[in-house]
């Protein structure tokens, strides 16, 4: 039964959560329900010794970043910002090239660590007006969107404040300028052919004499801003600071600090490299904001509210995430497990083949690229750690793939920021989610095969 427990339990967390019911109740509930059917197992010293630590633990550590992130989407966004970023890619490459556009707008905004949400409502309204004027059909329009915000900048990139770049670093040591080499050529892979993808499309409607279509406008139409925007220059400034200071802290201010201290219990009894990563990536978020708050001041309508509602904003995802994680940690906990982590880890002698496939199998069921990934490394992140160092497989592959395939089988048709594209966009699965899979799934799937595959053969 204990087998049969926990797969229940995950087909039941994947059907709810579709079904709309909060992660926050599932997650303990479906992971005591799996402790229930394996027999024998307290249920509270399981919620409150392991589920609650597991969920605690992963809160103090990523909290700041969920936080920092959040306040940051909400000013960009509040300031105009975003909008004008959007605004000038659309103005510069023209309604020829209205895809590329979009791509590249969302692109270079999540890349800035704007959330996709943020970036998906600020985007939606400038990329509708150029599909309109240049005939694309609007039912590619959320696979453009989604191609630019969770694709190449949320697993790929090299330096990106993703939290899906941010979760492997403390298990496996990076930083979230792991594999820069492959995440380049694996995020440049997602963008061009996904580009290369969505033009075909268009050109096939065309042929077929499908325009834009007709469709009603839709709130996001409706709440576009009209208060008074900075320009570029002031607009990706706070953008351009992200990726430049990440860098710089990840690999000349932060190694270069005396942090002997770290090695004291009072805090934690680490190494500097085990936080070089994350804290990088809170002090350039940090600095952004404040310079985003500085160059925008009287653009903002209500300061308070606009950090408020950042902040307000970061809490549900991140206990959303964390609760998964808690699952995770229960789930492992089982005596079960054990059969399934033999299963996973016996699929291939490579560790990086079987840290893709837990990552994308528990990413597609959970419907969330970070859940997904937490739950895997949470499960099987110390041996994944073990048998990449016994296959002499440096740690930051590791991390590179497993934040690859994060964003592989997440893009299901359940999945949260889909659902919240097809809402923004006024359409529905039926009329865009095939063009979403191609862009969000097969190609980001099919380029961390590519990876997994060139990696090994430098292995020899």
């Amino acid at each position: 039964m204990g087998l049969v427990g926990i797969f229940l339990s995950l087909g039941l967390l994947m059907f709810l959560a579709y079904r709309g019911i909060n992660v926050l109740i599932l997650a303990p509930l479906l992971a005591l329900l799996a402790a229930l059917l394996a027999g024998g197992i307290p249920l509270l010293a399981t919620y409150t010794q392991v589920f609650m630590p597991a969920l605690g633990d992963y809160l103090l550590t990523f909290f700041p970043l969920f936080l920092l992130g959040a306040i940051f989407g909400k000013l960009m966004a509040d300031s105009g910002s975003a909008r004008t970023i959007a605004e000038w890619f659309t103005d510069k490459m023209g309604a020829g090239q209205s895809i590329a556009a979009v791509v590249l707008a969302c692109g270079v905004l999540t890349y800035g660590g704007v959330s996709l949400f943020v970036v998906a409502f600020a985007v939606y309204p400038i990329g509708n007006a150029l599909f309109r004027r240049s005939n694309t059909p609007k039912r590619l329009l959320p696979a453009a969107l989604a191609l630019g915000s969770f694709t190449f900048t949320m697993t790929a990139f090299p330096g990106t404040p993703a939290i899906q770049n941010a979760i492997p670093m403390p298990y496996f040591g990076t930083t979230p300028f792991a594999a820069p080499f492959y995440g380049t050529a694996a995020g440049l892979g997602m963008m061009i052919f996904g580009i290369i993808w969505l033009n075909r499309r268009r050109a096939k409607a065309n042929a077929n004499g499908e325009g834009y279509g007709d469709h009603a406008r839709t709130e996001a139409d409706e709440n576009a801003q009209d208060r008074v925007q900075p320009g570029m220059g002031v607009a990706i400034l706070p953008v351009v600071t992200v990726i430049v200071l990440n860098a710089l802290f990840t690999y000349v201010v932060i190694p270069g600090m005396d942090a002997t201290y770290l090695a004291q219990d009072t805090y934690g009894a680490v190494t500097l490299n085990d936080v070089k990563g994350i804290w990088a990536i809170i002090a350039s978020l940090i600095l952004a904001i404040l310079l985003c708050t500085a160059l925008n001041w009287s653009r903002f309508r209500n300061l308070q509210d606009s950090y408020n509602s950042g902040t307000m904003g970061s809490l549900l995802p991140v206990f959303n995430t964390a609760s998964e994680v808690g699952y995770g940690a229960v789930i492992a906990s089982l005596p079960a497990f054990a059969i399934i982590r033999d299963a996973v880890l016996g699929i291939s002698s490579n560790p990086l083949i079987s840290a893709a496939i837990a990552t994308n199998v528990l990413a597609g069921i959970t419907g969330s690229a970070s859940g997904g990934m937490s739950i895997a490394l949470e499960t099987l992140g110390d041996q994944f750690m073990q048998n990449a160092q016994a296959a002499g497989i440096a740690p930051q592959i590791m991390h590179r793939v497993v934040a690859l395939s994060s964003g592989g089988f997440d893009a299901l048709p359940h999945n949260g920021a889909v659902i919240t594209l097809l809402a923004i966009t006024g359409l529905t699965h039926k009329q865009s989610y095939a063009d979403i899979f191609v862009v969000a799934v097969m190609i980001p799937f099919s380029l961390t095969v590519a990876v997994i595959v060139a990696a090994s053969l430098t292995l020899g």
